[in-house]
């Protein structure tokens, strides 16, 4: 059986780890810290799913947020991969702009609910 690669990307943080939920789905999680690392771990990995924060930034210029930069690493390197995003529920507004640019699996609001989580992993599982 192929390992089910899960790429967590935490660059806040401020919740539980949920390496033990991935392992207990059957994924294989690493964890980086920043959107550069991310990219630069997708050069030479390509994930099953890949959890992420989205956050906004107004001082952004030409992107909505982080996600855009991710998205594109992920379009050229891991097409297939499910994208499950952690969201302020005060920015669930600017995320619908960014969903028509790229794909998201899924966004579950903070604080995280362990078995959305789940049901999404589980889903993304049976794709």
């Amino acid at each position: 059986m192929e390992e089910r690669r899960l790429l967590s990307i935490v660059e806040l943080g401020g919740y539980p780890d949920f390496a033990p939920i991935y392992r207990a789905l059957g994924y294989a999680p690493v964890k980086v810290h920043s959107m550069r690392k991310a990219q630069a771990w997708l050069k030479r990995n390509q994930p099953a799913v890949v959890v992420a924060e989205f956050h906004f930034d107004p001082e952004l210029r030409d992107r909505m947020g982080n996600i855009e930069s991710l998205s594109a690493a992920l379009q050229r390197y891991a097409p297939g991969a499910r994208v499950i995003l952690f969201i302020d529920p005060g920015h669930r507004g600017r995320l619908e702009p960014v969903r028509k640019r790229c794909s998201i699996f899924g966004a579950l609001d903070y604080p995280v609910d362990e078995q959305a989580l789940r049901g999404l992993l589980e889903q993304a599982a049976g794709e």
